[in-house]
């Protein structure tokens, strides 16, 4: 998909810029408007993020409603929701982050899971960066209670993966 996104942008930069923050966000576009999910969002915002001006935004959007390709992906495009990351601690639950070899290298999250239900453990969420998106994608399995030590080595013995964390 951002190979497609790229090449549709191609020798616009920050256009480029405004895509990548629609994208990592999970904001469509629909009738040249910015919405996460069915909350607009104005374009005054996403220039802050993306470090441009608001009209560099208005004409990525005019692009991506010139563009079949472009507005069929951002037409498309919903927010994955909420996180639990961030708060795991505060919920005590266990937080694995898992840093692949290769992220499109197939049987580490199907694994990882089995590791942490061999090990007694239910797993509350999933997040799986996208390897075209994110320059060092993780998976980050968030379960209902802290991880134990001994289940770290078990991870590491898996097919692709370079390193973990574990808090």
């Amino acid at each position: 998909m951002w190979s497609n996104i790229r090449k549709c942008l191609e020798g616009y930069p920050e256009r480029l810029k405004v895509a990548r923050v629609l994208v990592e966000n999970g904001l469509s576009v629909r009738n040249e408007k910015i919405y996460l999910n069915e909350i607009e969002i104005p374009p005054v915002r996403v220039a802050r993020v993306a470090g441009v001006d608001r009209r560099t935004v208005k004409e990525t959007l005019n692009s991506i409603k010139a563009n079949r390709e472009l507005r069929l992906i951002f037409e498309g495009i919903r927010s994955a929701g909420y996180s639990l990351k961030e708060i795991a601690k505060y919920l005590n639950l266990g937080v694995v982050e898992i840093t692949p070899v290769d992220a499109r290298m197939p049987g580490i999250l199907a694994n990882s899971a089995m590791i942490l239900a061999k090990g007694g453990l239910s797993i509350r969420q999933a997040i799986v960066d996208d390897p075209e998106l994110s320059p060092e994608p993780k998976l980050t399995l968030i379960v209902e209670k802290k991880i134990p030590g001994k289940l770290i080595s078990k991870f590491l013995e898996v097919k692709g993966i370079a390193k973990i964390s574990v808090y």
